[in-house]
């Protein structure tokens, strides 16, 4: 026996093996402390992060707190969300972590594919430890940041899977069983919150849309409104968020479309383009009367001939235009190729917002038929009173006159009443003249150059054997269509005479001049073909006080005419 191990009196002594046991029991007890205390931390950390995600009910601002509380949440050095798209492709991609000069050296965003794909593919929680060593990590560009760890869960809402949230690179070591949950459950508050944001974003747009129909039926009934089919497509453009809306009626022609009315990407250039009706989606809603949502890709591979413009368009959007329960056109939208969709709630809502317009042009048009009749009803009653009252006195007042004149002894006297008589006489006829003039009916509202144009290229069509494209350039309120109509029909008819395989139109309004050109290729030389026509034209230029110029390179012609506006 030592001496350690001999106690002093009053002294109370442990053996060694107790008290080491009592020291690893307090050391297990501070640290499950220590972890209640991180874990409770960890779960304020949660409950901070949903109250931030839901305090905010627009979407973009909405996504961009997701990924930034998710971020600060699990500890990781990169965040990330990816909207998929209906067609299995993401959509959006909303990120943290990487400076605005390294996002420029990266380039374009992710495509959905590699190990975002996978995500997308089977949406359950992926979490590496080194990103490197899985086969789906590939894909990445070259000057994108060197990630480590990884963890990926998706975003549900309604039970479908809206997109995934994405985390790289935890700055505490590998990322956890814990760090997964917490991940699942802010996904979970997630989904929560852009379903309350969807659901208010899809009231305010329905508001919006009925605020449309409602300006619209206003400005319609109105006396000074413009053209309806230009109200509607310019509140569709910017109700629907759409890059090109276009309307497409019939051309009279059984099964032939054309494009009346264009707003947006290439509008100039679609005016008056005669469009498909057996392979379009404009041809089928025409056709149905269903609306109908597509894409311009697949659009753009039925067609058999190459369209007339060219143009980076994705997602598309087709309702019917009904009158007196007859489809009479269809309303176009398109977004750009890499834009978002059309969902079920655009197309429900753009189908009421036609069919709204629809009924506000009809009681616009029964409107001004019904002031058309109560004027034509109160011009019978003038006349009629005018006819049945002024007239009948003034005749009695003549004859009275008449029967004076006998018995006038003065002849300066008789010659007085004789000229009154007369002067009665021309009232009386004045009277009856303006009683048949108000009989007559006032004439209709002149018709824009523009639509002027576009019917004599459509009537031009079946003897050229194509359609000319057209192009229009400034305003046209202030020209009149004698001012060209004439020349386009002549020079249409000349370049279908000279075999013309193609033709296109082009039309300019400046402030004190108003140029027209029409070009051709693979016809005879005009000068040859139609010499008489175009000096017969080159007159009518002079005439007007402006010029006619042809001239002829490489197998083109081009006729200019420019006159004052």
């Amino acid at each position: 026996m030592s001496e350690d191990d001999v106690a002093e009196p009053g002294r109370l002594t442990f053996p060694d093996q107790p008290r080491l046991e009592l020291d690893q029991l307090l050391g297990q007890l501070v640290d499950r402390a220590q972890e209640v205390i991180g874990t409770q931390g960890r779960l304020r950390g949660l409950l901070r992060a949903t109250q931030t995600i839901t305090s905010d009910l627009a979407l973009p601002t909405l996504l961009r707190r997701i990924v930034d509380a998710a971020r600060e949440l699990i500890g990781a050095r990169y965040a990330a969300l990816g909207v998929i798209g209906a067609d299995g492709r993401l959509l959006e991609f909303v990120h943290v972590g990487m400076d605005a000069g390294t996002v420029a050296e990266v380039g374009h965003l992710p495509e959905g594919k590699g190990l975002l794909g996978a995500l997308i593919e089977d949406p359950r929680p992926i979490r590496l430890t080194r990103l490197q060593e899985d086969p789906r990590s590939i894909g990445f560009p070259a000057a994108h940041p060197q990630m480590e760890s990884f963890l990926g869960v998706p975003i549900r809402v309604r039970g479908a899977v809206f997109g995934n949230l994405y985390l790289a690179d935890r700055q505490r070591g590998r990322f956890t069983a814990e760090d997964e949950q917490l991940a699942l459950a802010l996904a979970a508050a997630a989904g929560s919150a852009i379903e309350n944001a969807r659901l208010y974003e899809t009231a305010r747009s329905r508001q919006a849309w009925l605020r449309a129909s409602a300006e619209i039926a206003r400005e319609l009934l109105s006396s000074d409104s413009g053209s309806p089919l230009d109200l509607i497509a310019n509140h569709t453009r910017e109700l629907a968020a759409a890059d090109l809306v276009t309307i497409i009626r019939p051309t009279g022609e059984t099964g032939a479309l054309r494009v009346d009315r264009a707003v947006g990407l290439e509008a100039d250039r679609l005016v008056g383009a005669h469009v498909p009706a057996e392979t379009t989606l404009a041809g089928t809603v025409m056709a149905s009367g269903t609306p109908m949502t597509g894409s311009w890709p697949e659009q753009r591979a039925r067609l058999a001939a190459r369209p007339l413009v060219e143009l980076d368009l994705d997602a598309v959007l087709v309702v019917p235009l009904t009158a007196g329960g007859r489809v009479t056109g269809v309303l176009t939208a398109a977004r750009r190729a890499g834009r978002p969709l059309f969902t079920e709630d655009d197309l429900a809502m753009a189908a009421a917002f036609a069919d709204q317009a629809a009924v506000a042009i009809e009681l616009a048009r029964a409107r001004v038929e019904q002031q058309r009749n109560a004027l034509h009803d109160e011009r019978d009653r003038i006349a009629a009173e005018l006819h049945g009252n002024l007239v009948q006195r003034l005749y009695a007042t003549g004859l009275s006159l008449q029967s004076t004149v006998g018995l006038a002894k003065s002849r300066i006297v008789a010659a007085r009443l004789r000229d009154t008589i007369a002067e009665l006489d021309d009232i009386i006829g004045y009277v009856q003249a303006t009683v048949f003039r108000l009989d007559d009916v006032a004439p209709g509202p002149e018709e824009p150059l523009r639509d002027h144009v576009l019917r004599v290229l459509a009537e031009a069509t079946p003897a050229l054997g194509f359609t000319p494209a057209t192009e229009f350039s400034g305003k046209f309120d202030a020209c009149p269509p004698e001012a060209v109509i004439p020349f386009l029909k002549e020079a249409l008819r000349v370049v279908a005479r000279a075999g013309a395989t193609s033709a296109d139109v082009t039309l300019s309004a400046e402030p004190d001049r108003l140029l027209a050109v029409v070009r051709c290729a693979g016809a005879e030389d005009l000068d040859l073909a139609a010499g008489p026509e175009l000096d017969a034209l080159g007159g009518r230029a002079r005439e007007r006080g402006g010029t006619l110029v042809v001239d002829h390179d490489r197998g083109r012609s081009r006729l200019s005419w420019s006159v004052p506006a």
